[in-house]
Parts: C-alpha cells; sequence; structure tokens
C-alpha cells in the first residue's frame, strides 16, 4: 500500500529502541527509589536499636523495683520519629511519581511527534485518494492524544489530593502526638 515500506520498518525499530530505553530508565528510577527506601529503613532501625540497648542499660542499672518502674515511665515512644520517617516516606514515594510521571509524559510526547512525522511522511507519499484515510489517522491520533492528556490531568489531579491527604494526616497525627506527650509530661 505504501511506497516505502522501509520506513515503517525503521519507524518500529526506531520505536522499540526507544521504548527499551525508557524501560532501562525507569527500572533505574525505580531501584534508586528503593535504596532510598532501605537506606530509610536501615536508619530507622539503627535508631530504634540504639534507643532500645539505651532504655535496655538504664532499666537493668536500676537498684530497686520502683526506680525500675520510674525509669521505665520515664521514656515513652517518640512519635516524632514515627512522623519523621512517615514524612520521608511520603517524600520518598511523591519523588518517584513525580519522576516516573516526567518520563512517561516524555516517552510519549516523543512517540507522538515521531507517529505525526512518520504519518506525514506516509501522506507526501501515499496514493492518490488515500486522503481520507490519512485524515481519519491524524483525527485517531489526535483524539488518542486529547484523551492522555485528560487522563493525565486527571492523574495529577488525584495524585495531588492524596499527597494533601497524607500531609494532612501527617499534621493532624503530629499535633495530636504533641498534645498527648504534652499531657503525660506534667
Amino acid at each position: 500500500m505504501f511506497p516505502n515500506q522501509d520506513q515503517l520498518s525503521n519507524a518500529a525499530k526506531a520505536n522499540f529502541d526507544a521504548q527499551i530505553a525508557a524501560v532501562t530508565d525507569l527500572t533505574n528510577k525505580a531501584l534508586a527509589s528503593i535504596a532510598q527506601l532501605v537506606e530509610l529503613n536501615v536508619n530507622t532501625a539503627k535508631a530504634s536499636l540504639e534507643q532500645s540497648t539505651q532504655t535496655a542499660q538504664r532499666l537493668m542499672a536500676a537498684k530497686d523495683p520502683q526506680e525500675f518502674f520510674t525509669l521505665s515511665t520515664q521514656n515513652p515512644p517518640n512519635p516524632e520519629t514515627a512522623i519523621a520517617y512517615s514524612r520521608n516516606l511520603a517524600s520518598i514515594a511523591s519523588t518517584a511519581q513525580a519522576e516516573f510521571a516526567r518520563a512517561a509524559e516524555a516517552q510519549i510526547a516523543e512517540t507522538t511527534r515521531k507517529v505525526t512525522a512518520l504519518i506525514d511522511d506516509i501522506a507526501k507519499n501515499a496514493p492518490p485518494g488515500s486522503e481520507n484515510a490519512i485524515a481519519i489517522l491524524k483525527t485517531a491520533i489526535s483524539n488518542a492524544n486529547a484523551a492522555y492528556e485528560q487522563l493525565t490531568k486527571t492523574t495529577r489531579q488525584a495524585t495531588d489530593t492524596m499527597g494533601a491527604n497524607v500531609t494532612n494526616a501527617v499534621n493532624q497525627f503530629s499535633q495530636a502526638a504533641e498534645q498527648a506527650t504534652g499531657r503525660t509530661k506534667k
């Protein structure tokens, strides 16, 4: 049907190469996020172990049961640690999501550009009478792009709302923890 089948073959190969590059890029971003998560968990575990060891040493040094019970109530669990962990976790997740979204948008924009250029090139070499088929193809691609843009917009709104809800929940938890800690210290 088209005078140059090599054009389609080259376009398909270029698209495949671009897809491999995109998957590699996304995999590297995912591994970087996992590394951050592992580092956060290791640091949190170390801090928890250090705190537990110090508390155990103080309790073991108690001279009598009264001192033991007094020492055991002096250092309740620290809600600030949980809040800091939650914020760091949310930061890692939102950064990863933003990077994935940027990479996907760039990939889709590049693919759209290449497909549009290919269709324009095919249209130049198309036999007479195929104008309607080319117009239908261009309309289909335009409609797909419009649907993708709407999906992207909706996804961003949902992600922004989720991020705001997480921040709000952490802030409310933080305020409640401060109030509870303030009451127990009095």
